[in-house]
């Protein structure tokens, strides 16, 4: 069992885009095939103990931003690889057709290329990352040393559909926060007022820069129907509070339990969708125990 992390490895405080360029500049920069151009992938610390390297999925609309507050945590004990999955942060769109399948085709090339042969990964997709991270599992085989779900849709059950606000273009930038605020508030966090100006401005850029279109997914039922596929052994990771969660977190967990009967799961109490934005000490500790 994972011992306490010293805080430190949690602090991630001053000004938002200079601790984001602190930890980019931290990492290795490694780039595949994507499309017509390149799929973005950092990397940071080594692993201990002969653990897998591993290799993290962000969620829909998202970046490699998503994972900021635990990065510098999960690198302490492990080789962390951040991916931007394709036509999301700085990676090219795929080629057509824009499918979650796709996406996962590209991310299996991708972790193949950087890991050739015999080389494991234990894989952990949050939300829309856990979609492409299922197609992802399911092509590379005994490559994946575990896969672990978090906070995911598209297993066939009822999907809170949120009608969110959008930017426009002449909007002001209060204006512009406050869509973000609100998007936050009621998607990503239990808590609205733990919602900090790291917080918005990694929603700000990840929105920016977003090229495709992931919601349009999220009802589908394609993880659980390509489950079946997947040899690793399953983990998941839910956030108690999370809005998209319905019925309930134990449904979900039911859901993939028919097909990985091995599944063991953490459910991490007082956190909502971004459970490892909103409690990144338990988020860090349950991956370190999970895998």
């Amino acid at each position: 069992m994972p011992g306490p992390m010293p805080a430190s490895l949690f602090d991630v405080r001053g000004e938002p885009a200079d601790v984001v360029r602190r930890i980019d500049a931290a990492a290795q920069h490694v780039h595949t095939p994507c499309g017509d151009g390149e799929m973005a992938w950092r990397c940071w610390g080594q692993s201990v103990d002969g653990k897998p390297p591993l290799v993290l999925l962000h969620g829909g609309s998202g970046s490699w931003l998503h994972w900021i507050k635990v990065i510098p945590a999960l690198a302490a004990t492990r080789e962390v690889w951040a991916a931007d999955l394709p036509g999301l942060g700085d990676s090219s769109m795929p080629a057509p057709p824009f499918t979650p399948s796709n996406s996962g085709a590209v991310v299996a090339a991708g972790i193949d290329q950087i890991f050739p042969g015999d080389l494991r990964v234990d894989l952990l997709g949050f939300s829309f990352g856990a979609h492409v991270g299922t197609f992802t599992a399911a092509a590379l085989g005994t490559k994946i040393a575990s896969f672990t779900i978090c906070g995911s849709a598209a297993l066939g059950l009822v999907h809170n559909k949120l009608q969110l606000d959008r930017e426009r273009s002449t909007m002001s930038a209060a204006e512009r926060e406050a869509v973000h605020r609100n998007t936050l508030s009621r998607l990503m966090f239990a808590v609205p007022r733990r919602i900090d100006p790291l917080a918005l401005y990694v929603q700000a850029e990840n929105v920016r820069r977003a090229r495709f279109r992931s919601r349009d997914f999220a009802g589908s039922a394609e993880i659980a129907e390509t489950l079946p596929q997947v040899t690793a052994p399953l983990r998941a990771i839910w956030g108690a509070l999370d809005v998209l969660a319905t019925p309930s977190v134990d449904a979900r967990y039911g859901i993939l339990r028919r097909h990985h009967p091995e599944l063991q799961t953490r459910t991490i109490a007082d956190a909502g969708h971004w459970v490892a934005y909103e409690q990144p000490q338990a988020f860090v500790r349950a991956v370190l125990e999970l895998t």
